[in-house]
């Protein structure tokens, strides 16, 4: 079981990190847009749409890796204080009835929106603007399929130390 579960960690890691170099291409690209406006007093949708686009991408298909990362928010008034194997239990319940069940729920009603998106291939409104949007729509699958895998990850990590014991984890979760 901690074999598929770091297997599935070191996707998630890769994807994160992947996505994460498109915040430098947004800073690159808002500093083309700006200098096009203001110095050359032209500009192109594409490029302005692209800086959506990357956006977007870092926030849908970073969200798997933020949370293995524990970067999400959370009200933290009880978890810091407990024990090993209160966190592993915490971990679980909330992997099992509140991540997964709402990862379903997001992949199963947005599955028809990306499929219509797809069946068009979707562009853009613009005049000039990018004709991926169907591409766009479809990470929010990506998002639940990636936060679905990441939480089977730690439903085997919390189980691995709910059933073995806190002595028993192999250290470093990662």
């Amino acid at each position: 079981m901690n074999g598929i579960a770091k297997a599935i960690e070191r996707l998630i890691d890769w994807t994160g990190r992947a996505v994460s170099w498109l915040t430098l291409f947004m800073v690159i690209v808002t500093f083309v847009v700006v200098v096009l406006r203001y110095l050359f007093d032209t500009g192109l949708i594409a490029i302005q749409e692209s800086i959506s686009y990357m956006h977007a991408a870092v926030f849908l298909v970073g969200a798997a890796y933020t949370l293995q990362q524990e970067g999400h928010v959370r009200v933290d008034i009880f978890y810091s204080r407990f024990g090993e194997q209160a966190r592993a239990w915490v971990d679980l319940c909330g992997a099992l009835f509140m991540l997964m069940p709402f990862m379903f729920f997001i992949g199963w009603m947005s599955w028809e929106y990306v499929m219509d998106s797809w069946n068009v291939l979707e562009g853009s409104r613009e005049a000039g603007g990018l004709p991926g949007v169907f591409l766009l729509k479809s990470l929010i699958l990506v998002m639940s399929a990636l936060l679905m895998l990441q939480s089977v990850a730690q439903v085997m990590r919390a189980l691995n130390i709910v059933l073995s014991g806190p002595s028993n984890t192999g250290g470093s979760k990662h």
